[in-house]
């Protein structure tokens, strides 16, 4: 087994360090799986995606489900809880607590069996809904809860939330779907807990164990408390709150102890492994989008819509549509919106009869038109045109949560609740009653089909006056559900934003009842105890409130937060504020689509994942000495893996940029260590590669000698295994310098062509190829070839050299060009240096701010001159009839998008342009050719984009914009992959 050891914090009580070291030494005998009770990773597990924030014992990563009973059997006998974790991604606070931590993400995550014929799975804790509604898609199955978080949320924390979602309307919640569970109960005993008969629960019942007695005295408490079952339950049938006393109560014949663990949040037992239905997967989906006018119109449209039938209603109001077109991820939904609507209520009709859809789909149009509802429908009948609806409609808790500025964010505390929809209109009008009443802006969105809205008041718990204000509106809700027979938590359960009230909900009788249970499954309390029942105050425990104030640090780079200022002067918590951004959504823990996080889905370690690093740095910059925080080694063990893809930058919701993070907490790291010499080498990158070029072909001599690879690998750590740059002498700044003056008419101004670092010494046909293009095109061509972005620089947390190379590069562009002339370059991550991590570095240099707005695609410019006739790609080039497979380049994905080079290939004549959805191609510059990062680079690139590559036929062309693609590509499929402009020019140069 595995030991992540680390120092414990001094203020940590001698006697709680020795309980840490004593059970860590006993869970390091006792199991196969990691632990880990260092004082990062113990922080990495301090939070979920809620308000609040406690500190664990330590973490186990359990193999298997003996590993789980070994872990509950040391953790009891230490007199230590048991907190079971998924995703983390609760909202409530259900995952956090001061005990020992299992995270049943990592390893027990296999799909046991998937059984077609009998339309049911078998699965570990740890599958995520999407891995298994991918393996039973081939079958036309899928499982039936369809959360928004399915690309990350577990089936373990789905059972132990009675997660639902949008379609919950015609599938119900998780507890409907769930045959048997595989359990470990508080005493480390392992049983199988399934729907029995009366004869068989009697049997079981004779046993002299924590089973046997489960069989005998539920059913006792059931039957003593059957009034207070009957008469405490809200009416509403769509409930994730309390132990479901409801479900045993309401079934004579049969005992299903399986269902009715499910929604117990870990505090009964921890579910290993479960047996669940599959429902059939609809072929066919159709969406109405009505707009409307406010959020009060949308709601009153819902009674039409639930009248045709429906699979989801969702309601979306104004404040996430904003949200959504200032973020490139989804900013593509405006251009299909009809005016300026204040809410969208998106009406799914699924199923396999397209005609009948339709049908539906016409039917509601119909219906809303004479009832005056809304303004205009848009209806979306293909997957193409429903890709962007779904994709915002999923990301409203993130959407949502960025617009935090600073501590104040939009909390979940009363998100929860439900209504009978008939009731959801005037129940919503009188909600918005008690925020106005308490001056609170919320954003409103929801599943109006089960009446039930997530509705999150922007707060700042680092203000008392907040946390009695939130608590006060809390009290009010709970109490005005309850006026409509609703329930105070329908899908994110209790934790501890909501047990606190659960005995007023309940009424005594029930209460204790629940109590009994609790009891009875856990008599020392060892799992997951204040959640559910005897649960501490909702104002407990805040993440924010607890967190000290940031003290003073000069940062290097500027971090401009949201109502947190930016970082100057002496920088104090801007950067903290920049990291503390993170919410523990954890979208950055999803897999199978987007970049986001390439590391994490090659590791699946939390440590490795974008809010896992945010966690660390959030801790480091709490530290009396921050300075000297940043260069702890555990720290920079947890930031080593990040690639500085920056798809966190515009995936992440709330655009926690962690390439930026890195770069300024290495430049910290090397004032107290030093600086390596490969960092130094990496950093000089524009002077080797020059060189290289000078000196070529000779240069390249030392790439293919197998001692001196293996030299290298020991002396300065370039992975032998890693295919070299092969250098060219005939360069582009040669070419360029030596070649005859073009007789194009300029007709356009000039453009100055960046020269990068790279392409220019080992691709100069890919610089020549824009050059020429660009002047066919009207343009007279300016090289700026002396003078490096200084990306590489920081990439290697050299922030002093890249301050100095982006000044320099700023002075002479700025000098030496026309005001307002355009800048363009060909490899993406050079380019969008000077747009982005420049203002960075120099955020009141106006000659940076100058260039940085000048920046091009130079696929911008190619495209405008093809639509203005100015070049003209030839219809029977050698493109013709070939697919065009494009993989983008992530700084490219991550600050402008790919649109501006889909559409300059889609601009050659008879291709077919395919873009693929495979996420980093883990090269990213110089983390590929590090050798203690080559397996990590590889197996991000094997995830999806080496299988996307060699399953395409020899006759497709690969194209890439990065420099860094091209060579993974190659190195990984030994396929050549062409950049988008060498091909126009393909199209373009016998014209």
């Amino acid at each position: 087994m595995t030991i992540t050891r680390g120092e414990r914090p001094a203020h940590e009580s001698a006697e709680n360090q020795e309980l840490a070291r004593t059970l860590q030494r006993d869970l390091a005998r006792d199991l196969d799986g990691e632990v880990q009770f260092d004082d990062y990773t113990r922080q990495l597990f301090a939070r979920d995606a809620s308000m609040y924030a406690i500190t664990p014992l330590g973490v186990v990563f359990p193999r298997n489900a003996d590993d789980v009973a070994a872990a509950v059997a040391a953790a009891a006998a230490h007199q230590v809880s048991v907190v079971p974790r998924g995703a983390g991604t609760s909202l409530a606070g259900q995952t956090v607590g001061p005990g020992l931590v299992l995270d049943l993400s990592r390893y027990m995550n296999n799909i046991v069996e998937l059984d077609a014929g009998s339309g049911t799975a078998l699965v570990e804790a740890g599958v995520v809904q999407d891995q298994l509604n991918r393996a039973a898609s081939p079958w036309g199955l899928m499982f039936g809860p369809d959360t928004s978080t399915s690309n990350r949320a577990t089936i373990g924390g789905m059972i132990g939330n009675n997660s639902a979602g949008s379609g919950s309307v015609r599938h119900g919640m998780t507890i409907d779907h769930v045959r048997e569970l595989d359990v470990v109960l508080s005493d480390a005993s392992r049983v199988r807990l399934d729907r029995v008969d009366e004869a068989t629960r009697a049997h079981r019942a004779t046993r002299p164990t924590l089973e046997g007695a489960l069989y005998r005295e539920l059913p006792e408490i059931v039957r003593a408390n059957y009034a207070a079952i009957a008469d405490g339950f809200p009416a509403h049938w769509r409930r994730a709150c309390g132990y479901r006393l409801d479900r045993l109560a309401r079934e004579d014949t049969v005992f299903d102890l399986a269902k009715f663990v499910v929604g117990s949040e870990g505090t009964l037992a921890v579910a290993t492994s479960a047996l669940v239905d599959l429902v059939p997967k609809p072929s066919r989906t159709v969406i109405a989008v009505g707009h409307f006018t406010s959020v009060a119109g949308a709601i009153d449209a819902t009674q039409d819509a639930l009248a045709c039938d429906p699979a989801a209603v969702e309601l979306m109001d104004r404040t996430i549509l904003d949200l959504s077109r200032r973020k490139i991820e989804y900013a593509s939904l405006g251009d299909l919106l009809n005016g300026d609507p204040e809410a969208l209520l998106f009406v799914s009709f699924s199923g396999g009869d397209e005609a009948e859809l339709l049908g539906q789909l016409k039917r509601l149009t119909g219906m809303w038109s004479r009832n005056g509802h809304g303004y205009h429908t848009l209806r979306a009948v293909t997957p193409a045109q429903q890709a962007s609806l779904l994709k915002v409609r999923k990301a409203g808790l993130g959407l949502l949560m960025a617009a935090s500025e600073g501590t104040r964010r939009p909390l979940a505390f009363v998100e929860d609740t439900a209504v009978d929809p008939i009731h959801l209109t005037e129940y919503t009008r009188r909600f918005k009653e008690v925020l106005d009443r308490h001056e609170m802006t919320a954003g409103f969105y929801g599943h109006c089909s089960v009446g039930c809205l997530h509705i999150r008041p922007y707060l700042d718990l680092t203000d008392p006056a907040d946390v009695v204000k939130m608590r006060s509106v809390a009290v009010e809700i709970k109490d005005l559900v309850a006026e409509y027979g609703g329930v105070n938590s329908s899908e994110h359960g209790d934790g501890l934003a909501r047990s606190e009230f659960n005995r007023e909900i309940f009424g005594d009788a029930l209460y204790d009842a629940m109590r009994q249970v609790k009891r009875l499954f856990d008599p020392d309390n060892v799992l997951n105890p204040g959640k559910i029942v005897d649960a501490p105050s909702m104002t407990d425990n805040l993440r924010d409130a607890a967190l000290p104030p940031a003290e003073p640090l000069r940062t290097r780079l500027s971090f401009e937060v949201i109502g947190a200022g930016a970082g100057s002067a002496d920088g104090t918590g801007a950067m903290r504020a920049a990291a503390d951004r993170c919410m523990n959504i954890g979208l950055c823990r999803k897999s199978g689509s987007g970049t986001m996080c390439p590391s994490y889905m090659a590791t699946r370690k939390e440590e490795d994942s974008t809010r896992g690093r945010a966690a660390a740095l959030v801790k480091a910059l709490s530290e009396p000495d921050p300075r000297a925080a940043l260069g702890d080694e555990r720290l920079h063990e947890v930031l080593d893996l990040c690639l500085m893809c920056k798809a966190c930058k515009s995936e992440c919701p709330l655009g926690v940029d962690m390439a930026t993070l890195k770069s300024e907490a290495l430049s910290h790291h090397h004032d107290i260590h030093g600086v390596p010499l490969r960092s130094r080498l990496f950093g000089s990158i524009r002077f080797l590669n020059r060189l290289g070029s000078a000196t070529a072909p000779l240069s390249n001599l030392p790439g293919r000698i197998p001692l001196v690879r293996r030299l290298m690998d020991r002396t300065v750590g370039i992975a032998p295994a890693r295919p070299l740059p092969v250098f060219v002498r005939q360069n582009l700044t040669r070419w360029f310098r030596r070649r005859k003056n073009t007789t194009h008419p300029i007709t356009q101004g000039t453009v100055t062509y960046l020269a990068d670092s790279f392409t220019t010494f080992t691709e100069p046909d890919i610089g020549r190829a824009a050059v020429q293009l660009l002047e066919r095109a009207g343009w007279d061509v300016r090289l700026e070839s002396g003078v490096c972005c200084g990306r590489s620089s920081l990439s290697k947390g050299l922030v002093d050299d890249a301050k100095n190379k982006a000044r320099h590069l700023a002075d002479t562009l700025s000098k030496a060009t026309e005001a307002g002339s355009p800048v363009v370059g060909c490899e993406p991550s050079c380019l969008m240096t000077l747009r982005d991590e420049h203002l960075s570095l120099l955020p009141d240099d106006p000659a940076v701010k100058d260039i940085a707005g000048r920046v091009r695609q130079v696929e911008e410019l190619l495209v405008e001159a093809i639509d203005d006739g100015r070049l003209r790609p030839r219809e029977d080039s050698w493109l013709a009839g070939r697919t065009l497979v494009y993989h983008g380049h992530c700084h490219q994905k991550a600050e402008v998008g790919t649109a501006a080079t889909v559409a300059l290939l889609n601009r050659i004549p008879g291709v077919s342009v395919v873009e693929l959805d495979a996420g980093c191609c883990g090269m990213a510059g110089s983390f590929g050719f590090e050798s203690e990062h080559y397996d990590v680079s590889m197996t991000v690139g094997e995830d999806r984009l080496f299988p996307a590559i060699t399953a395409e036929p020899a006759e497709t062309v690969v194209v890439a914009t990065g420099v860094s693609c091209r060579q993974q590509i190659f190195h990984g499929t030994a396929r050549d992959a062409w950049h988008p402009v060498q091909l126009l020019w393909e199209a373009v140069a016998s014209e």
